[in-house]
């Protein structure tokens, strides 16, 4: 059986268990398994480790524990959002340029540790909401730079890149951006949908 680890922040995490690796929250990584998991009973083990609130540095703190000690046989991330919305009141974000060092580091230490485990990055993305609209100038132009260095970081080391903003712009051609996301950061069902959808394509291409 092949392990699969989603890891990330609150779209990751979606109320997931700490204490039941069963429950995987009600997000995409949920809609994941319920679609691999159907099309290929027990051959995966899934296991959702994203953390609300994380940044980049917060994943790069919990390296051992929950990625190299759970030894993947594939691992998705997701992060980026945060790393610019706690720069916002809390002054606690990560400037973009430490956000790809810290990103670079993490994953060159995870494929020191996992050689073997194949890597997805998912792309950081915005759209406009409740949350993000009365800072829209500083979620607009930041949030991209966090997206760009996640691509570079992929690109750099060979792994695989999901873009997802790209999906959620083109998505609000047919429903507002309230449709596919509650506050311009976390997903609705429809929004979760959507990535899972990406995600499942960019799995069955590692293959």
């Amino acid at each position: 059986m092949q392990t699969i680890v989603f890891q990330g922040d609150s779209i990751t995490d979606v109320g997931r268990s700490w204490e039941d690796d069963e429950n995987r929250g009600l997000g995409y990584p949920h809609l994941v398994t319920a679609k691999l998991g159907y099309a290929s009973p027990q051959q995966y083990r899934f296991l959702n480790r994203g953390i609300s609130g994380n940044r980049v540095v917060d994943l790069y703190a919990r390296i051992k524990a929950d990625f190299i000690n759970l030894k993947p046989d594939y691992l998705s991330i997701l992060i980026g959002v945060n790393d610019v919305w706690h720069e916002i009141g809390a002054h606690n974000g990560v400037a973009a340029d430490k956000f790809e060092r810290v990103y670079t580091m993490l994953i060159e230490e995870i494929l020191q540790a996992v050689p073997d485990v194949r890597i997805m990055i998912l792309e950081p993305f915005v759209t406009h909401g409740t949350a993000t609209d009365p800072h829209w100038d500083i979620f607009s132009s930041e949030v991209p730079l966090r997206a760009a260095a996640a691509k570079r970081v992929a690109e750099m080391l060979g792994l695989s890149f999901v873009p997802l903003q790209s999906l959620f712009d083109e998505a609000q051609q047919a429903a507002p951006a309230s449709y596919w996301t509650a506050d311009g950061v976390h997903p609705t069902v429809y929004g979760h949908e959507m990535i899972a959808r990406a995600w499942i394509d960019t799995f069955r291409s590692m293959q």
